[in-house]
């Protein structure tokens, strides 16, 4: 209130009770406790206001029963989802995922909400031994594609435990390829001996490999790890000599370069020191025609992928799952070698058997069902073509070995 007006209205209360002088100082007493206790009243919360820190406003919260119905949500697992662990986008397990993800999603009767009975989801990772550690661990990775060597290491290692135990297989699956990609003056594969080589990603399937050839044979070179990309332009301006990458033929993003980038890919010969791990394969023109001559035929390795997944009880989720997925799998597994699908899947021979491991049950026993014998003539020409298509080129006595695969798989196709 305005000190003036509170004068004023003093002066007045004197002027006006002059005839009552006992009892104006008890009404100005009055009047005067009444207005410090407004002002008092009003002062009071702008001082509060004034010294504390500002509150935070409050927002009302989410009304609980919705909470309850949104943590189900996130928790609920999808039981028709079957997760593959693969490497990169650009590498053939990636693409042979997205194949099976392709083929089975078609031809399935919807619910009345659009679900499926079988939804296939692939998982980027970077490859190798990671694929393993995350279908050991990792939740909806039910499956994974990996190399047969790095398993057969892991196991004789005890890296991740006994997983002859705690692992099966579904099915052996594509070879791929041993690519050297290297400048000019590269001729042989001794030549990469003094000289920085490209091994790909670090801990990826094509490190851990590309290093246990070189040591195989002998070589010494400047390990880098860098993603393919990189290491051609470092190979353009003469940093790296050659990069090194393990895939199944053809690698695509290889169309882009020519002879006339002064690129070229170098034949890797088939050591003795390799026979246990590794089966000789060739580039020929057809594979990759901006590199390879007409007539010319380049010899390298290759080594062989299987589909695993881990050990479940019986009574599991995750075992009720894969179990119809092997079913569907095996039952159209000759959908998938129509040339819209990757070449790879015309190597493929899901009945081969995987010796010292042990098969899903559910997929041995769609095999036993369905086995049957063929003539010996007709299968050893299926072979015949099989090899031919493949660019294979094994000794006698590992085209035998082959042969008796060949043979076990052809008894056990779905005629």
């Amino acid at each position: 209130m305005n000190m003036g007006i509170f004068i004023a209205i003093v002066e007045d209360r004197k002027t006006a009770c002059r005839p009552h002088r006992k009892l104006v100082p008890r009404r100005l007493a009055m009047v005067v406790f009444l207005l410090l206790a407004c002002m008092f009243h009003q002062a009071v919360p702008l001082i509060a206001r004034t010294n504390a820190p500002e509150a935070t406003p409050q927002i009302p919260p989410y009304p609980m029963q919705t909470m309850p119905r949104l943590a189900q949500a996130k928790r609920s697992p999808s039981t028709n989802t079957v997760g593959i662990v693969t490497g990169r986008p650009t590498g053939t397990d990636f693409a042979i995922a997205q194949d099976i993800s392709t083929v089975l999603a078609t031809g399935q009767e919807t619910g009345p909400r659009g679900e499926v009975a079988l939804r296939i989801l692939p998982m980027v990772d970077k490859g190798g031994i990671q694929n393993v550690r995350d279908v050991l661990t990792l939740p909806g990775a039910d499956m994974g594609i990996t190399p047969k060597i790095l398993l057969n290491r892991l196991r004789a290692g005890k890296e991740l435990g006994d997983i002859s135990k705690s692992l099966v297989y579904i099915a052996p699956l594509f070879y791929e390829e041993l690519h050297i990609l290297a400048r000019p003056e590269i001729r042989t594969v001794a030549d990469l001996a003094g000289t920085r080589v490209n091994l790909g990603e670090e801990d990826s399937g094509t490190d851990i490999l590309a290093r246990d050839i070189l040591t195989r044979l002998g070589l010494k070179a400047t390990e880098i790890n860098v993603d393919q990309n990189a290491a051609v332009e470092r190979m353009r301006n003469g940093d790296i000599a050659a990069t090194m990458f393990i895939t199944g033929k053809p690698a695509r993003w290889l169309e882009r370069y020519e002879h006339e980038d002064g690129f070229h890919l170098v034949p890797v010969p088939y050591t003795s020191s390799l026979e246990e791990d590794y089966l000789p394969a060739t580039f020929t023109h057809q594979d990759y025609p901006n590199l390879i001559a007409t007539d010319e035929r380049i010899d390298t390795l290759a080594v062989g992928s299987v589909l695993i997944t881990y050990n479940s009880p019986r009574a599991s989720e995750r075992y009720q799952r894969l179990e119809t997925f092997v079913n569907a799998f095996f039952s159209r597994i000759s959908e998938f070698e129509s040339p819209a699908r990757h070449p790879k899947w015309k190597e493929i021979n899901v009945a081969a058997e995987w010796p010292g491991w042990t098969r899903f049950a559910p997929a041995e026993r769609w095999l036993k069902q369905r086995r049957s014998t063929a003539p010996d003539a007709d299968s050893r020409a299926e072979f015949e073509r099989y090899l031919d298509r493949s660019g294979i080129v094994p000794s006698a006595t590992e085209r035998e070995r082959l042969f008796q695969d060949f043979l076990r798989w052809w008894k056990g196709r779905d005629r």
